[in-house]
């Protein structure tokens, strides 16, 4: 019964951004074979899955989400992949087995594995993981001035990667705050698209102002220190209109931080393209934080001892093995940039940041954090601001303006974000209250049901 039967539904398709070292082709056939040594040549970010016997396997970067869940039908399991819970829960309506359908079922892939799933039946087997990235930790400079010349040449060569897959002409959004990331980010756009013979002023930068932050003055102020404020501007939007349920909604998660994030996000990005119905690219500065563990520690219950004895701990989370890892949503960055791709992919466009890509992460994680912090916290807090500044002024021979860190939506809000502050209880209610109303239809007297022993049910397309 279960011989000969294609049962990998696969909704999402090959994708990639910025992708080097290999076709995407040459990835899918990696994957279906299980060649981790070419998936670790490449660069940029891919999600690809492919089956190969019975066995399916499935692998993804940091910048492309990848989900799947496994479906019973009469004839096997099916392993049905999306980047999204909801467009698993409409496969499975279509097949009328939405009552299966949990989304704390669902499985997010976790960046930099490739994960192995046999489909034999009953009972489901556990993935297998293998990863592809293994970055050297610790091993490069303690010197400032050397670390940040090669952090930010990493970060530029990613930048110009994908500024080379942009169609010519095309305008280019980047999200900007006047931060460290986004301004250097800014200046490393602006100087790719000049080496490439380019008009630097194709990127223009927004400010999301919803009454109260400082945000607005701040990328006013760095803008007019650099000498292109015609090339952004404010985007002023009601505060009314920051909403975490729908966040929540757009990215099928409750991180409490995230959701606020993604909120501020909607806000900006639906404001943006009001203005401009046809801008389709953007840049941003997401993972920046991450790469230099430029969090306070007084939010969480990390230690100087826990960031610095697990080195990709904000990139890919306590690791697919740790208690702590949820296999729904995985973990760190691979978990939260989220935040970032789905109101952009809601609104229509297509996101990059260089500090996402593992180039970039690989010189971050070789910094000797160690070293250089000499166990002191208050340096960890200075420490992305003076690696960032010198590896701008390598690059781009600019002296970067820096002003103090500030969260997205406390930037944009200010004040009238701290009144919308949410908690994790909060968000982990508003989340299974949305998925309650969906599944609600599913398992309504009137929904057409089919049970999973029924053989005359056609097989779905795959």
């Amino acid at each position: 019964m279960l011989q000969g039967i294609e049962r990998l539904v696969n909704l999402a398709g090959a994708r990639e951004s910025a992708l080097s070292g290999a076709a995407l082709d040459d990835v899918v056939t990696a994957v279906r074979l299980g060649d981790t040594g070419l998936l670790s040549h490449t660069d940029g970010h891919f999600a690809a899955v492919a089956r190969e016997g019975q066995t399916v396997r499935l692998s993804r970067t940091i910048g492309i989400p990848l989900r799947y869940f496994v479906a019973k039908m009469f004839h096997g399991p099916f392993l049905v992949v999306a980047d999204r819970i909801d467009t698993l829960y409409e496969w499975c309506r279509e097949q009328k087995i939405g009552w299966q359908f949990d989304p704390m079922y669902t499985r997010m892939v976790p960046a930099h594995y490739l994960i192995e799933i046999d489909q034999i039946g009953c009972p489901d087997p556990a993935p297998r993981y293998h990863r592809f990235f293994e970055p050297s930790v610790g091993t490069g400079p303690a010197d400032i001035e050397e670390t940040g010349a090669r952090y930010l040449s990493a970060a530029y060569a990613a930048v110009k990667s994908w500024l080379g897959t942009v169609p010519p002409g095309e305008p280019i959004a980047l999200a900007f705050s006047g931060g460290i990331d986004s301004t250097s980010v800014l200046l490393l756009a602006r100087q790719a698209l000049r080496d490439m013979g380019d008009d630097p002023n194709r990127v223009r930068a927004f400010t999301l102002d919803l009454g109260g932050g400082q945000d607005a003055a701040q990328a006013e102020a760095v803008v007019s220190e650099l000498g292109i404020r015609d090339q952004w501007e404010v985007v002023q939007v009601p505060g009314d209109r920051f909403s975490p349920d729908e966040a929540i909604r757009v990215i099928e998660d409750y991180h409490p931080l995230d959701v606020e994030c993604a909120a501020a996000a909607l806000c900006l990005l639906g404001a943006i393209r009001e203005r401009y119905p046809n801008l389709r690219y953007l840049l941003d500065g997401d993972g920046g934080d991450e790469n230099m563990k430029s969090y306070p520690l007084e939010d969480s219950d990390l230690t100087l001892s826990s960031i610095l004895r697990n080195p990709m701990l904000y990139q890919e989370g306590w690791g697919v093995d740790a208690i702590k890892h949820s296999q729904t949503f995985s973990g760190g960055l691979s978990r939260s940039y989220v935040r970032t791709y789905a109101p952009a992919a809601k609104y229509g466009f297509t996101a990059f940041s260089p500090y996402s890509v593992r180039s970039v992460i690989a010189e971050a994680v070789a910094l000797p954090f160690e070293d250089v912090l000499g166990g002191s916290v208050e340096r960890l807090y200075t420490l992305k601001a003076d690696v960032v500044r010198a590896g701008v002024k390598a690059v781009t021979g600019i002296d970067m303006p820096i002003h103090p860190k500030r969260r997205f939506q406390d930037g944009a809000g200010g004040d009238t974000y701290r009144r919308w502050k949410v908690s994790k209880s909060y968000c982990r209610q508003v989340f299974l209250r949305q998925w309650e109303e969906r599944l609600r239809e599913a398992w309504s007297p009137e929904a057409e049901r089919v049970s999973g022993n029924d053989i005359t049910v056609p097989l779905p397309a795959g």
